[in-house]
């Protein structure tokens, strides 16, 4: 394992920084990710992010490919200084620690207009992405299997794992028929290149400018599930009504430019958020319980409650949404 001094000096080699005495290096502490951030610090002024990523996630090694082909779509992202895969090393510009999170106390009048430069950035690669992507390796697209796998993740982790919920409440509830036609009607539509997790803690904000960070998981699948990643952040709860405003935005996007608005807006909206909400207790869950990171698990009844009311809107899932009602009322 490379010391900090160590890494200095790499980074001094690769980016040929001159001389360290006036050069400091200071490891961030970030989120359930199993990469580390290092700031380093070029006086008096100039710093850069450092990341160093092991073997275990092939996808962190895209991410700099990743950022120079959003560069080339006009998507704001971190600029790509430098990457060397063979010692999992990434050098990224530093656009400060200000994340849309950072902002969610703050009034609509500020608030508002930051979602809307988010929402302005993840369009373009929606409606960029796909037909530019030519043969730059990203993630295996949506799948059947994998909305499937979201919704396993979810009765594992979560209503198992967290709420210890019998073996034989689990089996009935993960094979209710609306589930599974839910996981099998995602797949056909029409699918963009997404972010994945388009949620606040991967919105860096700086000058007012949205920029996305943490888009090496991205793949084909549903504008939707990006837009409800973001709207239905347990992270930010927003209520009802700023949800309906930011989604009646997005779609405009497509509008202004002339362009259909992708199918998956309509009631297959409720359907990806229903997704998104299950996969993101799902790693509540697993982070909380299985890495020991039990930061996450304070995140559980927020979106728990985002899931009941989703499940309210979904004909079929009457006995789930009950059961997360039950859950959301049973102390801890």
């Amino acid at each position: 394992m490379m010391l900090l001094d160590q890494l200095l000096a790499e980074t001094a080699r690769r980016l040929a920084l001159g001389p360290l005495d006036r050069t400091s290096i200071t490891k961030l502490e970030k989120g359930g990710s199993d990469r580390s951030f290092y700031r380093i610090r070029i006086e008096p002024k100039r710093s850069l992010i450092l990341v160093r990523y092991g073997e275990s996630r092939p996808e962190n090694a895209r991410y700099g490919p990743l950022g120079e082909f959003l560069h080339s779509l006009g998507v704001r992202c971190p600029r790509v200084y430098g990457q060397d895969p063979a010692h999992g090393l990434l050098w990224l510009e530093d656009l400060g620690d200000s994340d849309l999170w950072s902002y969610r106390h703050a009034p609509w009048s500020e608030l508002g207009p930051l979602y809307r430069s988010a929402l302005r950035e993840i369009f373009i690669l929606h409606a960029r992405g796909a037909a530019r992507l030519g043969r730059l390796w990203t993630e295996p697209p949506f799948t059947r299997e994998l909305y499937a796998w979201e919704q396993a993740y979810f009765f594992t982790n979560c209503l198992g794992g967290f709420f210890h919920l019998e073996a034989g409440t689990l089996s009935r509830l993960s094979a209710l028929p609306r589930l599974t036609r839910i996981a099998e009607a995602l797949p056909a539509f029409p699918r963009h290149l997404i972010h994945r997790d388009f949620q606040s803690q991967n919105v860096l904000i700086r000058a007012g400018h949205a920029y996305i960070i943490d888009f090496q998981g991205m793949r084909l699948g549903l504008a939707s599930y990006d837009l409800a990643s973001l709207l239905y952040d347990p992270y930010v709860a927003l209520d009802a009504k700023r949800r309906e405003e930011l989604r009646s935005y997005y779609g405009s996007l497509w509008r202004e430019a002339s362009l259909a608005p992708p199918e998956d807006l309509g009631e297959a909206f409720d359907w990806a958020a229903l997704q998104r909400l299950m996969q993101a207790l799902g790693a509540y869950g697993y982070l909380g319980l299985v890495k020991k990171k039990a930061e996450f698990l304070r995140h559980i009844p927020v979106a728990l409650r985002l899931l009941a009311e989703v499940l309210q809107r979904i004909p079929g899932l009457d006995p789930l949404r009950e059961q997360v009602e039950l859950c959301l009322a049973a102390p801890r």
